[in-house]
């Protein structure tokens, strides 16, 4: 799945511009226009990256910067700050709040995409890879294939981009909404219950041999694949 880059800025020719080159180098873009409402969609669908801008109606892209950190959701979420200051000590400031980037406007379009090339990487190394691996566990993209140690697992459709979703983001929990825009996508409606059937039947194909459980159960919150699983 293309990684999702939300895009926190008020000025609507700066977001034009944005979206025209991301969109162009194949990532999938969110817009939020003030701060309060990049928390809400940060929280809806947990984006790969934040580009946010300093300067924001409602709140501070340092405040939202520092609200993003303080969330389980949103945490480890690369962010990039936009700013027009350019001070050695805003910099600072904004690196201080979590910022993992900052930009000066007028930037490079080029140059942009490369730092955010950059930070997708360090965040997800999996991004452009063929194989992706948990454990004793590997999905093989190019050949459509997952195997368990010596053993060779089929998945359904749904279960298999499950499975995906989860190998490119290992360790991160997902609630059931983020798990349904993320697999199924955001305009079909599907119970939030089937996200709970798709999870047992993974369970089942990944656990035959009675293997270690790899899918952490967070109660009350999602779920989660990490190597070593324990239930909360």
């Amino acid at each position: 799945m293309k990684p999702l880059l939300l895009i926190v800025e008020d000025e609507e020719t700066l977001v034009t511009l944005l979206r025209y080159n991301l969109e162009g180098e194949g990532y999938r873009v969110a817009v939020a226009k003030n701060g309060e409402d990049a928390l809400l969609l940060a929280k809806e669908e947990t984006p790969d990256l934040i580009l946010l801008d300093w300067m924001l109606p409602l709140l501070s892209g340092i405040e939202v910067c520092r609200r993003l950190r303080r969330d389980n959701a949103t945490r480890n979420v690369p962010i990039l700050i936009l700013t027009a200051k350019g001070e050695e000590e805003d910099k600072i400031r904004g690196l201080d709040t979590g910022a993992d980037d900052y930009v000066t406007k007028p930037f490079s379009p080029t140059e942009l995409v490369a730092r955010i090339r950059a930070l997708l990487r360090r965040s997800r190394p999996a991004l452009g890879e063929e194989k992706l691996e948990i454990g004793d566990l590997t999905m093989d993209l190019a050949s459509h294939r997952v195997r368990r140690a010596d053993r060779e697992i089929v998945l359904a459709p749904t279960e298999f981009r499950l499975l995906r979703h989860f190998l490119e983001h290992p360790g991160r929990v997902f609630d059931r909404e983020q798990l349904l825009n993320a697999v199924w996508g955001q305009d079909v409606y599907v119970e939030l219950r089937t996200v709970d059937v798709h999870i047992r039947r993974l369970r089942r194909a990944l656990n035959t041999n009675g293997e270690t459980d790899l899918i952490r159960t967070v109660r009350g919150v999602g779920y989660a694949l990490e190597e070593t699983r324990a239930s909360q």
